[in-house]
This record gives C-alpha cells, sequence and structure tokens, in this order.
C-alpha cells in the first residue's frame, strides 16, 4: 500500500539512502551525503510540513519530493527522486508538487508558476510523465571532475599583481558574496541571495562552512575581482560550488588561476578527485575553461521546466486563461 505524507529531519537517513540508490541507477555509484541532506531538511526557507513529500511502500521511502523559492516567488525550484519501478508514486508526488509550486507562487503575489527540476539525463523518473504534463527540456549541466595528486597538483606560479586570500572574516565573506551576486547576475535562472539568504543556503549559521576553502582574488589597482568557493564535505570528491570572476576583469586567467590554486589545495589534502557543475550554455566560456583544466564531464543534467496557472497549465492538467 502506498501512503504519502511530508517529510521530517528525522527522515534524513531513509531519503539519503533513497537519493543513493537513485544515484546508483544513474550515473553507477552513491555520491549522496547525509549531511547534505540533513541540511536541506532545516533549511529555514523550506516548510517540510506543506512543501515536501514522502512515498512510503512496504515500510520502505520509494519517492521523495520537495519544493522552494529562492525570491522570485513565480519561479519555483523542486527536486523528485523516484525509485526504479515505482512510477506511480512518482507521478503521485509530481502532481502534488506542481499544485504546491503554484500555490507558492499566487501566495506570492503572482498568477503563475515556472517550475524548474533538474535530472539526470537518464533519470528513473519516466520522462513521459513529464512531457505528458507540459514539461520540456530548457538547458543542460555537466558535473565535471578531475584527477588530483599531490605530487603533480601544485600551486600554480603567480599571476601578475593578483593575490588571493582565504575568506575567513565576515568583511570577506560579505566581499564573497558581492562578487558571487555580481558575477552569476547575467547567468541562467540566477535568483539574488542577500548576504544572510547566501549563509543560510551554504549552512553557514549551523557550522557547516570552512571559510579556509573559500578564496578571494585581488588584482592590483582592480580590488577583489573574483572568488572560489569549495567544500570538503562530500565524501566522493572535493567539490567547486561557486567560481565567480568579475566581468571586467575576465580573460585575463584569473579563474584558471583560483582553479589550480583549489587544485592544489585539495591535493595536499589527500583528495584524489574534484568536481564542480557547470551549465552547457553558459555565455562566459566556463566549460571551455574547466576543460582547459583537464576536468571531464561525469554525467549530465537537464533542467526541465513547466508553466502553470494562469495562460498556463494547471497541476490538473487543463489549459486555463486569466479571469
Amino acid at each position: 500500500m502506498l501512503t504519502v505524507r511530508p517529510a521530517g529531519p528525522n527522515d534524513a537517513s531513509d531519503i539519503c539512502g533513497l537519493m543513493n540508490a537513485v544515484d546508483t541507477a544513474e550515473i553507477g555509484r552513491p555520491e549522496t551525503d547525509l549531511s547534505d541532506v540533513e541540511a536541506d531538511l532545516l533549511h529555514p526557507e523550506v516548510d517540510l510540513a506543506r512543501d515536501s513529500w514522502l512515498a512510503v511502500e512496504g515500510g520502505r521511502v520509494v519517492a521523495y519530493a520537495v519544493v522552494w523559492c529562492d525570491g522570485d516567488p513565480a519561479r519555483i525550484d523542486a527536486d523528485h527522486y523516484v525509485l526504479p519501478g515505482h512510477g506511480a508514486a512518482g507521478e503521485r508526488l509530481l502532481a502534488l508538487m506542481e499544485a504546491r509550486a503554484l500555490e507558492r507562487a499566487r501566495e506570492g503575489g503572482s498568477p503563475t508558476a515556472v517550475l524548474h527540476l533538474n535530472l539526470n539525463i537518464r533519470p528513473t523518473l519516466d520522462t513521459a510523465l513529464l512531457t505528458g504534463r507540459g514539461w520540456g527540456r530548457v538547458r543542460r549541466h555537466y558535473v565535471m571532475v578531475r584527477d588530483l595528486a599531490a605530487g603533480a597538483d601544485l600551486p600554480p606560479a603567480p599571476l601578475d599583481g593578483l593575490t588571493l586570500r582565504a575568506c575567513e572574516t565576515e568583511a570577506d565573506q560579505r566581499s564573497a558574496h558581492a562578487l558571487l551576486m555580481d558575477s552569476f547576475s547575467a547567468h541562467f535562472d540566477h535568483q539574488h541571495r542577500s548576504y544572510e539568504q547566501w549563509l543560510d543556503d551554504l549552512g553557514a549559521p549551523r557550522g557547516a562552512m570552512d571559510w579556509s576553502l573559500v578564496w578571494i582574488a585581488q588584482l592590483a589597482g582592480h580590488g577583489d575581482v573574483a572568488v572560489l568557493l569549495s567544500r570538503d564535505n562530500r565524501a566522493a570528491m572535493g567539490w567547486v560550488r561557486s567560481l565567480g570572476v568579475r566581468a571586467d576583469v575576465r580573460g585575463r586567467g584569473i579563474g584558471g588561476h583560483l582553479l589550480r590554486h583549489a587544485f592544489a589545495v585539495y591535493a595536499a589534502r589527500g583528495r584524489d578527485t574534484i568536481g564542480l557543475g557547470v551549465d552547457t550554455l553558459n555565455a562566459t566560456g566556463a566549460l571551455a575553461l574547466y576543460e582547459g583544466q583537464g576536468m571531464r564531464p561525469h554525467y549530465a543534467v537537464d533542467t526541465w521546466e513547466v508553466t502553470l496557472g494562469d495562460l498556463g497549465r494547471c497541476p490538473g492538467g487543463s489549459l486555463v486563461t486569466a479571469g
């Protein structure tokens, strides 16, 4: 018998197990860490009672979904995980998250919701369910990786006029936030986050950030121009969460220098792999930058989109018009 209920913090272990089963089916190995799941379930902007769903069958969690909003009430994001062979549970949660996304948008004053969902290009969710409900692919991202070796990945030679510092003071953290918001402002689906919201996204108020693994680049005559934010909390690999270079100083090798610095630091920490995510259509040439630094695709993720509400599709599947 299938039952559906909201998720709670005590479900973190079961949800992590589900995600790792999906990882194994989609990319061949588990890569989800319990600490990340626990952090997501404690995020202050997610009301688990209304924004999350667990599908349980025979005492086992077979599907999980959650929606959230990063600022623009018309733009809602979602995660959706379902075990192979449990399509009915997956479809039920898909309908619930669509309905809640439209409700959240209307609570924020928008008559429509544009809902985004990132899925592996060969997902456990049957994509025919998505296309049948009006969803379409709008973007592709790669998760890229690079092998590391302590004897080979050494600190890069200095760049003229460029200095790096760890981001350990509040002033530095505020500078890192401003650099990332500025450098990503023209990127696909970017939504501005206040400094406090950004800290919550990182889990910083809960002690989840190692600020010594965040580096700010300062260029003589230009001030702070770039930042690389990395995390060493994944079992599978070190992780570059964000790399932003101010638009007016791009093309000077600053991004590559920061990456090589991160490679050296993580190799010295004993890591043999480092990874990051990249939009394949990034207009700044990020994909070429990462390829040029020896990174290769690990797997690919598609962003799916649907518009719900006035002049769009209601979660029940019908078309509606304003009024």
